[in-house]
């Protein structure tokens, strides 16, 4: 198992689900952190919660709206400031927006969904990668979805951002790659996040359980996925173990998405 010890790693919307899950493993195995969310207050319990298991972490907060492309230079040129250089990045934050049919979606909310989870990830990659280049090289994990492999109803601002994620993450591996920079991206299923249970709310607001329950009897594993599971496998992305595994999108969703169109 690959240490962090000496390495910087950003992770955005690390306030709380799959951001905070990650940002748990990398700081046991001795990462230096900086965490990024909007929610000030989130931020701080995620930075008491990861030193109650690691209180040797050295950990940087930053509130930042990652739609914002100063915001994310910010971020970036902190890290640098604070710890040097920047090692690793897990380009995670984003919403889902809200489920509604393609003719009825709400045009802001539309833009809301592309402005996080495409021109975030955008932003971010476009100044995390010079910092890199400058280092000798990096780890980069971008977060797509099982809904960046196929479609998924009702939620079509989601879908496009998401595939534009996992395209993004193909042309920055064979732009980066001659830099000794590796991007991925990760295609989480359902995984019982906050986002997730608010998914399951819209699906059934009397009864979000038995939503839960019915999906995942969908899933081969009967369950849904627990967010230290996806934070294991962003840290093996991120480590020094991933020497040759460059511009690929890996599903983490139970082999669910091999079922859909048979099911």
């Amino acid at each position: 198992m690959s240490t962090f010890n000496g390495k910087t790693v950003i992770i955005t919307g690390a306030g709380m689900g799959l951001g905070l899950a990650a940002a748990k493993v990398v700081a046991d195995r001795g990462a230096n952190l900086t965490l990024v969310d909007y929610n000030e207050e989130a931020l701080s319990k995620a930075k008491e919660e990861i030193l109650s298991t690691a209180p040797n972490a050295k950990i940087l907060t930053i509130v930042a709206d990652v739609s914002n492309e100063e915001a994310v230079k910010n971020y970036v040129d902190k890290t640098i400031a604070e710890f040097g250089q920047i090692d690793g990045f897990y380009n995670n934050a984003g919403i889902e927006g809200k489920q509604a049919p393609i003719t009825e979606y709400d045009i802001d909310v539309f833009k809301k969904v592309i402005d996080i989870n495409l021109m975030g990830v955008y932003y971010g990659l476009r100044y995390v990668i010079p910092a890199m280049q400058k280092n000798g090289g990096g780890k980069i994990v971008n977060v797509a979805s099982v809904g960046g492999i196929r479609g998924v109803v009702n939620q079509m601002p989601y879908v496009a951002s998401k595939h534009a994620v996992s395209g993004m993450t193909k042309n920055a591996a064979i732009e980066y790659g001659k830099d000794n920079i590796f991007t991925n991206a990760i295609a989480p299923g359902a995984i019982l996040t906050p986002m997730v249970a608010g998914a399951f709310k819209q699906v059934n607001p009397q009864d979000p359980a038995a939503a839960e329950k019915e999906y995942a009897q969908r899933n081969p594993t009967r369950r849904l996925g627990k967010p230290e599971e996806v934070g294991k496998l962003v840290a093996f992305l991120l480590s020094d173990d991933c020497q040759y595994v460059n511009g690929q999108t890996i599903a983490i969703d139970g082999g669910e998405s091999n079922l859909y169109g048979n099911s």
